[in-house]
């Protein structure tokens, strides 16, 4: 039985199809139409969809999609795997509940700390028994480039680089390189050895648009063991939310 998943984020929508747990297709738009929506339905013939979004304003595709199938719009109450403590519920990023809940329903009965390397980066913990309480909300890797040329006169804007390891710059792009991208590694490194203090037994889960930036300076650190790669962690956990609704 195939379900489509959708994620609305700032900077892209991601859509995919799941045949129960599978992944069995998955694209990212930077923008949507209509016809892009109907030619996923006739090709795979969802019996239902969920829609997760950071935006408040309805895209227009939508109504076809409604047309067509039932559509459930996600909200934190849906994860009812997740135990929320959240103290304000409703400012809680849709998308930082649907990651929580894809990591428990992927990893059950297992801690789990879910680094999203997106637009912003976010740390969000969920114990072994589903109890979320929360997490971190830092500026993104594109982010921290931007706001370096923009809020100065000299500074020149910059495009991450992938394979970018000095421990220092030498010039002013590798020192702005080094300053960004070292420094959300750091940022990162101390988030993971803060939350081993209090749960040694978790899995690291590296998710969003720029985790491979340093899923491998993590891989080569102590907490190796630990580093999970899921990629599609927010569509698995609407995925997950969706089953439990054709229950």
């Amino acid at each position: 039985m195939a379900n489509l998943v959708i994620d609305i984020g700032n900077s892209y929508t991601k859509i995919a199809v799941f045949n129960g747990d599978a992944l069995v297709w998955i694209k990212s738009y930077p923008q949507v139409i209509t016809a892009q929506v109907h030619e996923i339905l006739h090709n795979y013939k969802p019996l239902k969809a969920i829609i997760s979004s950071v935006k408040k304003q309805s895209e227009e595709w939508e109504q076809a999609l409604t047309g067509n199938v039932p559509v459930l719009k996600f909200n934190a109450a849906m994860a009812r795997s997740v135990k929320n403590h959240y103290k304000t519920p409703q400012t809680l990023g849709l998308d930082r509940i649907a990651a929580v809940a894809g990591a428990h329903a992927a990893y059950p009965g297992k801690a789990n700390l879910v680094i999203d390397a997106g637009t912003c980066i976010t740390y969000d913990w969920i114990d072994q028994n589903g109890n979320y309480f929360g997490g971190s909300i830092s500026p993104g890797l594109n982010m921290r480039y931007k706001a370096l040329n923009y809020y100065t006169d000299a500074l020149p804007l910059l495009e991450p680089e992938h394979d970018f390891n000095d421990a220092f710059g030498y010039d002013t792009n590798s020192s702005i390189r080094s300053g960004v991208q070292n420094g959300i590694r750091f940022e990162i490194l101390g988030f993971i050895e803060n939350y081993t203090k209090a749960q040694q037994q978790m899995n690291i889960i590296l998710t969003g648009g720029d985790s491979i930036f340093f899923d491998t300076v993590l891989k080569n650190s102590i907490f190796a063991p630990q580093i999970k790669n899921e990629p599609h962690l927010v569509l698995t956990g609407l995925n997950a939310v969706i089953q439990q609704h054709n229950d």
